[in-house]
């Protein structure tokens, strides 16, 4: 995080303005793990502690309207995306990328699958 703002102010800073910061600096999406990760670091929270706000980080997150979900885990700022751009068409954006991914490398796996035939009909 940057130096412009002191660990006490960063450790009394509430998660969910954190997270705005972190993903401002950052200038592009993470996943919420290590959304969490770097939230608990700065707060010098322990096991403990993050297995007990995780779930109000993530609550908070959702219902900010200042972040987007863009897919898989991802989480962003939601003045990155144009404004006609819904949670559900940046996921669906996001899940169409991967499927097509997924595709071609099935496609790259069977290309050199494919069966000899002996056209003369005498097995081995």
């Amino acid at each position: 995080m940057s130096d412009n703002m002191t660990a006490e102010k960063q450790r009394e800073t509430a998660m969910v303005d954190l997270t705005y910061q972190l993903l401002h600096e950052k200038g592009e999406p993470m996943t919420y793990q290590d959304i969490m990760q770097s939230v608990a670091a700065i707060k010098n929270f322990r096991k403990e502690d993050v297995a007990r706000y995780i779930a109000q980080l993530y609550t908070e997150v959702n219902i900010d309207g200042r972040f987007v979900c863009v897919g898989r885990g991802l989480w962003g700022l939601k003045h990155w995306y144009p404004l006609d751009q819904t949670t559900d068409s940046a996921v669906a954006a996001s899940m169409k990328d991967d499927y097509l991914d997924d595709e071609e490398l099935e496609d790259e796996e069977t290309e050199g699958d494919e069966l000899e035939i002996d056209p003369s009909g005498e097995g081995d």
